[in-house]
């Protein structure tokens, strides 16, 4: 194993809840740094081989102490959607900006090896082109996308041969975690469908590439494992599927109707949208480069999503501010 000692900010959030059990079971040692707005409970805490630590990044002389003795870190905390902007710019600014290169900075004097930083393909905003490669300009729609993208050259700065650093830009995260998200695209479409029997679907014809939330933890160790000499100073976007909104719209009713063949067929209903991202990102480079192919389709995620709800996992899922980033933030007073 080349990194035994991992430090994962943001490790008690959506994805981290599917990877930090995954990199346990396969050997490292994790230690999960998260402000904990969401709670932590669905981690595995009798495991000998995790500490968590309830922490803000924004807080470098404990972040520091945290990092000490890390061989990697990867880096997911954020307030992470465009959404949360609006709620407190202050908020997202230090957290998803300022905050980022003097933890950079405090990983490198730690004597950190590898930092992996989760960027996100929303930095493309808009683009008519067919295929969206990690060359094209970044065109930031919303302070979101724009810190995103700010971060990026902050961490190539700091590399040399010491301290590696690679970027990767998710697409949108979609299926079942164990600290659950309703209030990402697919997954809020598959709770409507199941609980409601009818989507609502904002605009439509809006080009949104995603992401299986395993895919997402799969990435995260391929970049762990890859040697120096191939991700070194590398950008690489990660999606999937290319879809309209409508398209997985239309594959959400598909599989729902599939996974509950007795009930009535599932209405679509098409409103107006103010959200226009649309951009349909290339992600030959990560395979060409690393090998690594997501695996996991939006059909997957959405069967996945359609079992939790049937073994009660995610109980009052239309209504519990916990599946919700932007209403949790509101309720516990995020600052």
């Amino acid at each position: 194993m080349k990194f035994e000692n991992v430090l994962i900010t943001g490790g008690s959030g959506y994805c981290g809840s599917i990877l930090v059990p995954q990199m346990l079971e396969m050997g490292h040692k994790v230690t999960v740094y998260d402000i904990m707005y969401y709670g932590n409970d669905f981690l595995p805490h009798d495991h000998p081989n995790l500490t968590v630590i309830e922490g803000d990044i924004r807080d470098i002389d404990k972040l520091s102490d945290a990092l000490a003795g890390k061989d990697a870190v990867l880096h997911l905390a954020c307030i992470s959607n465009d959404v949360s902007f609006d709620l407190d710019e202050a908020l997202s600014t230090t957290v998803n900006f300022e905050a980022f290169e003097p933890m950079v900075i405090a990983a490198k004097k730690a004597g950190v090896k590898r930092f992996v930083y989760a960027s996100s393909s929303s930095v493309y905003g808009v683009s008519d082109e067919p295929d969206v490669t990690e060359e094209h300009p970044l065109l930031p729609l919303t302070l979101y996308n724009k810190f995103k993208g700010m971060c990026e050259p902050l961490l190539f700065k700091h590399t040399d041969d010491d301290f590696v650093g690679v970027i990767f830009r998710p697409a949108t995260v979609c299926g079942y975690g164990p600290r659950q998200r309703l209030d990402v695209s697919v997954n809020i479409l598959t709770n409507l469908a199941v609980n409601k029997g009818n989507i609502t679907v904002f605009g439509g014809s809006q080009l949104r590439p995603n992401l299986h939330i395993q895919d997402y933890a799969d990435l995260c160790k391929t970049l762990l494992d890859a040697p120096n000499e191939q991700i070194a100073d590398e950008i690489f976007n990660c999606g999937f599927e290319n879809q309209s909104i409508m398209d997985i719209a239309l594959i959400v009713k598909q599989v729902v109707g599939e996974e509950y063949p007795d009930r009535p067929e599932i209405g679509i209903e098409v409103t107006p949208s103010d959200d226009i991202r649309s951009y349909h990102i290339n992600s030959d480079k990560i395979t060409r480069i690393t090998g690594f192919k997501p695996s996991h389709s939006i059909a997957d995620a959405v069967r996945d999503l359609c079992n939790a709800f049937k073994e009660d996992k995610l109980p009052d899922s239309l209504d519990d501010d916990k599946y919700f980033n932007v209403r949790t933030m509101k309720k516990i007073g995020a600052k």
